[in-house]
């Protein structure tokens, strides 16, 4: 049922990360032949690449987790059982749901500051505004932290009902 809810959402964010990587090769050849050509680089482009960075990494985070593309040591999970797989599957969705709990609590305040403070990014011909890619770190966080908590309530039912995977 959650998945129902979070698979069309977690879709779109990995269509837009996939624009914005899009858009962020067409900046850089342009920045790059702009240099090479003209001797003159599209201004911004670092600012603009280091923020689409982080706003394309919280765009995928919710996706990376949903589909099992996390980090994990399949060798080892897969030594301990069925009933070792699910309490993995636990204690994964749980620290998971804290680390990216505390980045939701961590940067929530920053977020509205930077919006409330008209913050910027760069110096000269382009400043960025910082308060986008603050708000989108924390609300991928927060998908990812729901995204956690439900692989590990479906995590508690495999250990209870046994049921074959908790994946």
């Amino acid at each position: 049922m959650f998945d129902r809810l979070t698979t069309p959402v977690v879709h779109l964010l990995l269509a837009v990360a996939a624009l914005i990587i899009f858009m962020m090769g067409f900046l850089v050849v342009a920045d790059v032949l702009g240099r090479g050509f003209f001797n003159s680089p599209v201004k911004g482009t670092p600012e603009l690449v280091s923020m689409s960075i982080v706003i394309v990494c919280f765009l995928l985070a919710g996706h990376a987790v949903q589909s099992g593309g996390m980090l994990k040591a399949d060798v080892l999970v897969g030594a301990f059982g069925q009933r070792g797989q699910a309490f993995s599957e636990l204690v994964s969705g749980l620290l998971g749901a804290l680390f990216f709990g505390l980045i939701v609590w961590g940067g929530t305040a920053p977020a509205i500051a930077a919006f409330s403070a008209g913050e910027f990014e760069g110096e000269g011909a382009l400043r960025v505004p910082a308060w986008p890619a603050r708000f989108i770190v924390v609300i991928g966080a927060a998908l990812v932290v729901a995204i956690y908590l439900a692989k590990a309530v479906r995590a508690v039912r495999a250990l209870i009902h046994g049921e074959p995977r908790a994946s």
